[in-house]
């Protein structure tokens, strides 16, 4: 139920007491009667009112734990979501991290290579 519906309730459950109690102040009665009709009228307002409070508290619950759960989920979705590309990320980096070793090591080996041709330069002059 909507706010603007459980208020509209509000007002015409208020409405109606208040008309209610007046047509019983103007009617031709004896004071006892009056104010007796006055305070089962307004127990009975009083017990519609916290019917409907109930109701609403209880509908106001029911749609929080819906939110909540709803939450839940999808932060579970975001969060394994998030996993699998931390994965991907970390075996691209791998694949960047063995490229770059292997021309590492071609460097090194062109580093030795250039290294003994100069020496074998130098021995030969």
């Amino acid at each position: 139920m909507s706010s603007n519906t459980g208020n509209t309730l509000l007002a015409l459950l208020t409405g109606a007491a208040i008309g209610a109690g007046i047509g019983i102040l103007y009617a031709p009665d004896k004071g006892d009667n009056t104010r007796k009709k006055i305070q089962k009228n307004a127990k009975k307002t009083q017990k519609e009112l916290e019917k409907q409070w109930k109701k609403t508290s209880s509908k106001l619950g029911t749609k929080a734990d819906k939110a909540r759960a709803e939450f839940e989920s999808k932060l579970e979705d975001t969060l394994s979501t998030m996993s699998y590309k931390a994965d991907d990320i970390l075996l691209a980096l791998e694949d960047k991290l063995e490229d770059l070793r292997a021309k590492n090591a071609k460097l090194q080996k062109n580093t030795t290579v250039s290294n003994v041709e100069n020496k074998v330069a130098k021995a030969v002059k």
